[in-house]
């Protein structure tokens, strides 16, 4: 990695960006890695100038940009080029900077691969139809039997279900409350929604039963341990939490930023001492 003459940035644009847990995580990282890089937050509104977000990224010293809610799909239209990925899901959660040109990639789905590790998954219920649980289901692109989708808004299900079935998925789509009755037959269940924020949350699919074989992921981080993951944990299930995948974002990020392999035992030991004060 070069220094540049100008300070060298990573950026996270949000419309809460300034009170994500990305800039704890990566800049004590940054700091023992010596890279002379910091990593801050730009708080940007849905109704902000995206336009002039965009310039702003092609000002020197900045060398990526993490893209959070809402503008994920802004994202994905802002990069000159993007992964098949991005282009296939329509959002976009990383811009890696290249003299004035933006691409594109989205380390959900490159971090939901690598946790669910490539096995097939006989059932997929997805319980929420938003960005990570498209993240999921492009993750599972060849690598799923039948797939049941809910979510409480009907528009963001059928989307989501157009999406399976362009990926050749046999998938269906359920009202919620069915949703929850068939997590017993899931091998992988996600959690998709923000159902597990607040300590007063239960598990996302109740308090039935889960399938012998099954692996929960749940998108939640929190100071708490989530309803679902608790519950998940006491019937032996294989649980991926949000921590988990906040780890795996961070993780795929080194590769693309020319990091040395250092910063994932790095970002670990960071993700530690972020967690501890969640």
């Amino acid at each position: 990695m070069q220094n540049t003459a100008h300070p060298s940035r990573l950026v996270l644009i949000g419309s809460a960006a300034s009170q994500a847990m990305s800039p704890g995580l990566w800049n004590p990282v940054l700091g023992r890695l010596g890279t002379g890089w910091t990593y801050e937050a730009w708080d940007v509104p849905p109704d902000g100038d995206l336009v002039s977000v965009r310039d702003r990224l092609l000002e020197p010293g900045i060398i990526a940009a993490n893209v959070t809610m809402p503008h994920k799909h802004w994202a994905a239209d802002a990069a000159d080029n993007a992964t098949e990925e991005v282009l296939l899901g329509g959002a976009c959660n990383l811009l890696l900077r290249s003299g004035s040109t933006l691409f594109g990639h989205n380390t959900d789905i490159m971090a939901a691969r690598s946790l669910l590790g490539g096995e097939f998954q006989r059932n997929v219920l997805l319980m929420g139809a938003g960005g990570a649980a498209r993240a999921v289901l492009i993750a599972l692109k060849g690598k799923a039997g039948t797939v049941t989708i809910s979510d409480r808004d009907p528009r963001a299900m059928e989307k989501l279900l157009g999406l399976a079935k362009e990926l050749g998925m046999a998938a269906r789509s359920v009202d919620w409350d069915e949703a929850r009755g068939l997590a017993s037959e899931a091998s992988l269940l996600v959690n998709a929604t923000p159902l597990g924020k607040s300590v007063s949350d239960g598990p996302v699919w109740g308090d039935g039963p889960l399938a012998p074989d099954a692996v929960v992921y749940d998108f939640v981080y929190a100071g708490h341990v989530t309803a679902t993951i608790a519950r998940a944990r006491r019937l032996g299930a294989r649980c991926i939490d949000g921590w988990d995948h906040l780890y795996g974002q961070a993780v795929a990020m080194v590769p693309l930023l020319g990091m040395d392999e250092q910063a994932r035992e790095l970002l670990g030991e960071s993700l530690v001492r972020v967690r501890s004060g969640a």
